[in-house]
């Protein structure tokens, strides 16, 4: 039985169905529709199939009013509340229950494949959920009740971790004494060498006349520039220079 608490839920909805009276099976052999009276159906309505729990429940009930007209409760799926018949698709044998728990045998069947299709896969899908259900409180059960992983430490034991070795430095560059880094050299030139030191307070400074051979500065103890010319241009535009007269 199902529990107060649980909700029924519908599962599939057919609005015409026919029910035969069938006679009583002599033999374990399996049930034929063409046994029955087809063309005389004893009973005419629709059929609703709800779900309460694990039960699932195969209602035949009148088309206008509703009222129920008679009930197979289903445990399982095939067995013994919903069976085929051998000769058809479309016609089943249910075993119908009263509430004093009476049961009986009745044919079903649908006018067309569809609705017997729906009618079969409904009752499949509800009892394979059923299925999965039972296997999930199974293993459940089993973990609660199963050998439980410690990850506790043990006496005297004892975990080491080492924090920041995996990741490399950067090495620094070398510095000069001043703390400045030094320059690489240009590609593919070479580095002029410094001044003298005993040349830091002479320049040379060239001047170039028509015929001239050059000048020579130099410089004094005070750094006063004296120009030295020697130009052969010059003695012909001022003229020849003579010695002093003597006196």
């Amino acid at each position: 039985m199902a529990a107060e608490g649980e909700y029924e839920s519908i599962l599939c909805v057919k609005p015409d169905v026919n029910v035969y009276r069938i006679p009583p099976r002599a033999s374990n052999r399996a049930y034929r529709a063409a046994d029955w009276k087809l063309d005389a159906p004893d009973w005419s309505g629709r059929m609703r199939i709800t779900a309460k729990g694990k039960a699932a429940y195969v209602k035949l009930e009148d088309k206008i009013s509703g009222e129920l007209f008679a009930q197979a409760p289903v445990k399982e799926y095939p067995g013994i509340a919903v069976e085929t018949v051998s000769d058809s698709s479309r016609y089943f044998v249910l075993r119908i229950q009263d509430d004093n728990g009476r049961s009986a045998f009745i044919g079903v069947g649908f006018g067309d494949r569809g609705d017997a299709f729906d009618f079969n896969v409904a009752l499949q899908d509800h009892f394979k959920w059923v299925k999965q259900e039972t296997e999930l409180s199974k293993n459940a059960q089993l973990g609660d009740s199963g050998p439980k992983l410690d990850l506790g430490f043990k006496e005297g034991q004892t975990i080491t971790l080492n924090i920041g070795q995996g990741k490399k430095r950067d090495k620094p560059r070398p510095q000069g004494s001043g703390g400045f880094g030094l320059l690489p050299p240009p590609p593919g030139g070479k580095i002029a060498p410094p001044p003298s030191s005993g040349l830091s307070n002479h320049n040379i400074v060239p001047q170039m006349g028509s015929t001239a051979t050059g000048c020579l500065l130099e410089l004094d103890s005070s750094n006063s520039n004296t120009v030295v010319q020697s130009n052969t241009s010059s003695d012909l535009l001022w003229g020849e220079f003579s010695a002093p007269a003597r006196e």
